[in-house]
């Protein structure tokens, strides 16, 4: 199966204003919102628990932390609810500055080419090594120096309308039934290219992968029927689930979370696909000292023991997840030979 280029995008589809992953398309600087929320989540993964920074260095002005997203998404509202107990924990501002486009590659650049002082740094999933892949860029996460992993999104789940498709069998049925005319969604160089490309080669089907803008463009084209095939997050399709607008007919993960606990696998259901989750990291200059990095690192722990924090991330349908920066780089490496590795076997 040879990679190809996507599809014009559907004309005539009508923007529902849901703000989804990727959110708006517009750019903005703003700050976090002072919602609180209770609650006794906790971190999984990593070095975990509290503890003095294991340097001197502390921010010494306001935080920016660049979201190669829009408002609304969870992207931006994870970050948002960092920035908020971050500022309850240090009395320092940080402020959220959404810098979308280009894959993700906006926001990047924006922080390549700032000062390696801890004052501004990324934060996000996999964008930079899928624009890296798809050709977007030429660097990928060796460009920066990473910092904590702050929280989990489950790689994203597989909707269909559910008057039209019933369950994953139903819907390989008619994919085989029609070689290359069912049409699935995602965006050029995006995360979803690649799992859609891999779902294809692990279910033995031809999809017609078609490029029709944001994740609320994506859904109004779900809900008029102009796509068969939608991957998302759950935060941006929980309310079609329950109003059984949408069927979720599987999540390419290694086993079920409880954020998900009623979906099922893809491997539950014979197709053999597990794809990367969303990991959502820092990311500085690669030149940042390390003390930055330990600072943050406490950071992060501490905000993720509070029960309220913790729940705050759930709240935006979220895990809150902790690795150190150490960490984080390791899984990002597998995360980009994960998918440098779909890309080159289905480009062949």
């Amino acid at each position: 199966m040879k990679k190809r280029g996507l599809a014009i995008a559907l004309a005539g589809v009508m923007a529902f204003g849901l703000a989804g992953c990727g959110g708006s398309e517009t750019a903005a600087t703003t700050a976090a919102p002072t919602q609180a929320a209770g609650g006794g989540a906790t971190a999984e993964g990593g070095n975990n628990g509290g503890g003095e920074s294991s340097g001197s260095w502390a921010p010494s002005t306001t935080v920016s932390i660049v979201v190669p997203a829009g408002a609304g998404g969870n992207t931006d509202l994870s970050a948002r609810v960092f920035a908020q107990y971050a500022k309850e924990l240090t009395g320092n501002d940080f402020i959220v500055v959404n810098a979308n486009g280009a894959a993700g590659s906006v926001a990047a650049n924006q922080v390549l080419g700032s000062a390696p002082d801890g004052h501004t740094f990324l934060y996000g999933h996999n964008l930079v090594n899928v624009a890296n892949i798809a050709g977007v860029t030429d660097y990928n996460y060796t460009a920066f120096k990473l910092g904590p992993t702050f929280a989990k999104d489950p790689a994203q789940q597989l909707y269909v309308n559910s008057e039209k498709y019933a369950d994953l069998n139903a819907f390989i049925e008619a994919a085989k039934a029609a070689p290359g005319q069912l049409k699935a969604c995602t965006e050029v160089g995006a995360y979803t290219y690649y799992e859609l490309l891999a779902f294809e080669k692990a279910a033995g089907i031809d999809l017609d992968l078609v490029d029709v803008g944001s994740n609320s463009d994506k859904i109004a084209a779900m809900l008029s029927g102009q796509v068969d095939l939608m991957p998302g997050a759950y935060i941006n399709c929980k309310d079609y689930l329950a109003a059984g607008q949408f069927t979720c007919i599987g999540a390419p993960t290694e086993e079920r979370y409880e954020l998900i606990a009623d979906i099922p696998t893809l491997k539950e259901q014979n197709v053999d696909l597990v794809y990367p989750d969303c990991d959502f990291s820092f990311y500085f200059p690669a030149d940042t000292p390390d003390e930055i990095i330990a600072y943050y690192e406490d950071l992060v722990q501490k905000i993720l023991a509070d029960p309220a924090a913790a729940e705050a991330v759930a709240n935006v349908d979220m895990m809150p997840y902790y690795l150190n920066g150490a960490d984080s780089m390791a899984h990002d490496e597998e995360i980009f030979n994960t998918i440098k590795k779909i890309a080159d076997e289905l480009a062949q």
